[in-house]
């Protein structure tokens, strides 16, 4: 990697009970940076030395305008990501931490990742940020027989433990969402990795999303296995948040929150909401510390 002590700012994204009256705490911590000349075999390496499963790439143009535009690439060790939900609330705060400094201060910004536009912003409060972004288009259908079979024996799910119909979600890339009756159930999920990633390889899924039976309020747990992206198990992953909301709202249900990571010791929540074909996704967020990778 060319350069030494690049600086990269650690954001620790999708924090719980991080709304306007909370401090909030645990969150994906991942890391953002803005973007410089490097290889995506050095992109790929900056997860790895940052401790985080996800690097955010972030580049302004127009900085000094009222909305800049700001271009995104998200990497995981594995490789390029076309989209990442809870990597776009971390480049949210990232940039609003530069540009807002009055509580309340808003951030907006048109972002543009792989194939894709859409408006960005974020708001400063007193402990956090909270980010705001639209979702995009997803995609849903029901799974096929072939692929539950294949699917959940690698969850550890038996046929009869899945609580309602089992759907893939897509915003770009597919995942199976699959829905568990209690969250003590879904505490107690030990995929098989190698096996399920096998599966998820040979059909085409980043993961799956294991998700609880919504309360009446649309609150959730959620466990999201990525394997094909090198990431065992997501601490925040909200995309497959927005795959749920757009299925649930067939049922009704117009806002939810999902809360993750408690399995690996770092509680996330991610809301989302829906109005008519439009689904937002929020999380806060804090920056918490910046690091300079000092490498060869």
């Amino acid at each position: 990697m060319r350069g030494r002590g690049l600086p990269v700012a650690i954001v620790h994204a999708c924090l719980r009970g991080g709304g306007a009256d909370g401090r909030g705490h645990g969150g994906s911590p991942t890391a953002v940076l803005d973007d410089v000349a490097l290889s995506d075999a050095e992109r790929r390496r900056i997860p790895t030395l940052s401790g985080t499963s996800h690097a955010v790439f972030v580049s302004v143009h127009g900085e000094r305008t009222h909305e800049p535009a700001v271009s995104l690439r998200f990497f995981t060790a594995e490789g390029e990501l076309p989209a990442c939900g809870h990597g776009t609330v971390a480049a949210l705060a990232f940039l609003a931490e530069r540009a807002v400094r009055a509580d309340g201060d808003e951030y907006r910004a048109t972002l543009h990742t792989a194939g894709r536009v859409f408006a960005g912003r974020a708001t400063r409060r007193a402990t956090h940020i909270d980010a705001t972004f639209d979702a995009g288009r997803i995609g849903l259908r029901a799974a096929t027989a072939d692929e539950c079979d294949l699917v959940l024996p690698a969850l550890g799910i038996a046929p009869d433990a899945v609580a309602a119909d089992i759907r893939v979600g897509s915003p770009g890339r597919s995942r199976l969402l699959v829905p568990v009756a209690t969250r003590s159930a879904l505490a107690a999920l030990d995929p098989d990795p190698e096996r399920l990633r096998a599966a998820c390889d040979r059909l085409g899924f980043l993961g799956c999303c294991v998700y609880s039976v919504p309360t009446p309020t649309g609150r959730m747990a959620a466990r999201v296995f990525a394997p094909s992206i090198g990431v065992p198990e997501d601490i925040a992953n909200a995309n497959s948040t927005a795959c749920l909301a757009a299925h649930l709202a067939d049922r009704g249900f117009t806002e939810i929150a999902v809360e993750m990571g408690d399995s690996l010791g770092s509680p996330a929540t991610i809301t989302a909401g829906t109005s008519g074909t439009s689904i937002h996704l929020g999380g806060a967020a804090r920056v918490t510390r910046t690091v300079r990778l000092t490498t060869g």
